[in-house]
């Protein structure tokens, strides 16, 4: 097992504790979850709204940033899936989509290629 793996197991199962010791499984639903993820998402979003990034308070980032890394290991966990090997496979196959020759300092979209 990879420390990586192991962090993210661990994190994981703390989530996981700290819910179930409020018994908030029954609201922990695939659906909920996204959504949950998604609002999570736009109120780190808000953080730097209207203001140049680095005018973004950090703290209130960090908090919003662990919202949805929680919610989103609690539906990669819902679904028993590997977080590792999910963010891996998707790295190779933007890379696939992206090659290096063709996307290094672009930012167009892989059909613009």
């Amino acid at each position: 097992m990879s420390e990586h793996k192991g962090d993210i197991a661990e994190i994981t199962e703390a989530l996981i504790r700290f819910r179930d010791e409020r018994d908030w499984a029954q609201f922990h639903n695939p659906k909920d979850l996204a959504a949950a993820l998604s609002i999570e998402a736009s109120e780190l979003l808000e953080c730097f709204l209207w203001k140049a990034h680095a005018e973004a308070d950090e703290a209130r980032v960090k908090e919003e940033l662990a919202d949805v890394l929680a919610y989103a290991l609690l539906l990669a966990e819902h679904y028993k899936l590997d977080v590792k090997k999910v963010v891996l496979d998707k790295i190779a196959k933007n890379a696939e989509k992206y090659p290096a020759h063709k996307a290094k300092g672009s930012a167009k979209k892989y059909t613009e290629l």
